[in-house]
């Protein structure tokens, strides 16, 4: 009898540490700032943001949509490469950055040319957390940010 008392005491030490995270923990907390899409000069644009996430727990951008263009790609630059992917992570406590020379979103044929001063509306989509609409000013075309993104 005396074997199974550790065993029961570990398990149960095991499922009340299991416990412990509070319930902010357990999920994704996703917010967005400094976004901006520079004045496209072709049926292109670049789209740049950063996404916080202040929750426990990672998340995906899975796709971006936008009345704007006909399709949104979501691109990481590699080295010198740029390349379409399926998904980028929001780290946990966090944040995933799109920048000029690094990861950005491609508007592909646009249905109009966006000018300076008009705003993008664009939506973001999650693997976990619902979709987040986003304003996105159009700024010049060489606007550079002071965050340097």
């Amino acid at each position: 009898m005396r074997h199974l008392v550790v065993p029961a005491a570990v398990i149960a030490g095991s499922l009340a540490l299991a416990g412990c995270g509070g319930p902010d923990d357990a999920k994704a907390e996703l917010s967005v700032s400094s976004s901006y899409m520079p004045q496209p000069v072709s049926e292109m644009a670049a789209g740049f943001l950063t996404i916080a996430n202040k929750g426990g727990t990672k998340d995906e951008l899975t796709s971006v949509t936008s009345d704007a263009a006909g399709s949104v790609t979501v691109h990481e630059t590699v080295g010198q490469s740029m390349e379409e992917v399926k998904s980028l992570d929001v780290p946990a406590h966090g944040q995933l950055v799109f920048k000029s020379g690094g990861n950005h979103l491609m508007f592909e044929n646009l249905k109009r040319k966006p000018k300076q001063g008009e705003k993008v509306t664009v939506e973001l989509h999650f693997a976990k957390s619902g979709p987040i609409k986003v304003e996105m000013p159009v700024k010049s075309a060489t606007y550079n940010p002071a965050t340097g993104h």
